[in-house]
């Protein structure tokens, strides 16, 4: 049997999503990314909190500012255990100017430039364009994938209240 391929498309034209793919149930694999300090930070540093982790193109675009903002607003009413992060091939000078000028104070952003550690890891890297398809996993405390969205058109926006509810259903 052949490989199988997975896409999801840009601006209707498909594209390959290389690396591993991870379902619900799986446990959520390691990753190093680099926060806006440009200090290498690894997945462990979140093990033992419910996580929601959205993986955009760049956060300089409008569907990627909208996603980031809005789970940045609705991650208060989960509590203070719940962490969300979203992840870009964005250089960390980047992020940290885009969280400075949006108010952003709730989200981590990472950025995954350096090794498409993430990318390669979750099987959302785009690797043609070197970008990362919008995606969003919720991880529970232990570690387990209990919801996925890869949203089939990167410019489209992901599915907020299932993604919420999940980390409500499994914190």
């Amino acid at each position: 049997m052949g490989k199988e391929s997975r896409t999801v498309t840009v601006d209707g034209r498909p594209v390959a999503l290389a690396g591993k793919e991870v379902k619900v149930g799986d446990k959520a694999p390691d990753f190093i990314g680099v926060d806006n300090d440009m200090a290498e930070v690894h997945w462990s540093k979140f093990k033992g909190r419910p996580c929601i982790i959205a993986s955009v193109m760049s956060l300089e675009t409008s569907v990627c500012d909208k996603e980031t903002r809005t789970f940045n607003e609705r991650v208060t009413a989960l509590g203070e255990d719940v962490t969300v992060l979203t992840i870009s091939m964005d250089l960390p000078f980047t992020q940290k100017r885009w969280c400075g000028a949006a108010g952003v104070k709730n989200v981590t952003t990472l950025s995954d430039h350096r090794d498409a550690s993430f990318g390669r890891n979750y099987g959302v890297l785009i690797e043609k364009l070197r970008l990362l398809a919008r995606a969003v996993f919720v991880v529970d405390a232990n570690g387990v994938v209990r919801y996925r969205e890869i949203v089939d058109e990167v410019s489209g926006e992901p599915d907020y209240e299932t993604a919420l509810e999940a980390v409500r259903r499994f914190s």
